[in-house]
């Protein structure tokens, strides 16, 4: 018998389109449906695949140049009109759809922002992961903020936003420095109900965005980024917690 949740839920979990409660929902439907589980299964294999795959490019910088240069350059009206007889306004409807068209292309050609956010996920997951291995959770054992802030003064360019939320039922226990994707960032390590968050955290120059969530290998995550600081946490709670934790990490 075929699941209709199939087709009409599993592909917007997969995606981080549902928000926090229709996921929770949906982690809950998977506890007692093989099908669905198993398709999710798939899908996490195929997009994996793709991604590991790297089936992108950039578009190469002379292009860009080359485009800029010619459109820079004004066509003479006398021309314009000898040698295709259309019109000044055509010629510019026409620049005008040339350059959209490589804004998107260019887009396209250096990875679509979800196949981007896909890579971040298994990054922090794999990185999560790493964590759970004996002595590897936290470089400083701290439950005060106090504490663990301080820790990072030298060790990294930037405050990351350590509180405690223990009266919120996220409690702080320390922190470590980890690298994702090739770069060094913060973390910081709270519990919930007996279960391991990590917050990774670093500067960025993307403007404020709305978290973007999602599940791979079992684990849950939330990205997003405020005041200049991206925030991202995973772990094996649920959605709606961790968009909770998000949440007071972003206040």
């Amino acid at each position: 018998m075929n699941c209709e949740l199939t087709q009409s839920v599993l592909h917007g979990y997969l995606d981080g389109e549902l928000d926090a409660a229709r996921a929770a929902d949906f982690e809950r439907h998977l506890l007692s449906c093989p099908q669905c589980t198993s398709a999710l299964e798939v899908q996490e294999k195929l997009s994996a695949s793709i991604h590991r795959a790297g089936l992108f490019e950039r578009a190469p910088v002379t292009l860009r140049r080359k485009i800029e240069a010619q459109y820079r350059v004004p066509v003479p009206l006398g021309v314009a009109r000898a040698q295709t007889g259309v019109r000044p306004t055509q010629w510019l409807a026409l620049a005008a759809a040339l350059i959209f068209a490589f804004l998107i292309g260019g887009r396209v050609l250096s990875g679509p922002g979800r196949a981007g956010q896909a890579e971040l996920a298994s990054a922090i997951v794999d990185a999560h992961l790493r964590s759970l291995l004996p002595g590897h959770l936290e470089d400083v054992i701290s439950t005060d903020q106090h504490t663990v802030k301080p820790w990072f003064d030298g060790k990294v360019d930037f405050a990351p936003p350590v509180r405690d939320f223990t009266s919120e039922g996220f409690p702080l226990q320390g922190g470590r420095l980890d690298i994702v994707r090739g770069r060094q960032v913060a973390v910081l390590v709270y519990g919930r109900r007996k279960h391991v968050v990590n917050v990774f955290v670093w500067p960025t120059t993307d403007r404020d965005t709305s978290p973007q969530s999602g599940s791979q290998r079992g684990y849950n995550w939330i990205d997003g980024s405020k005041g200049g600081m991206e925030i991202c946490a995973v772990s094996d709670v649920n959605l709606a917690d961790l968009d909770q934790l998000h949440k007071l990490l972003s206040q």
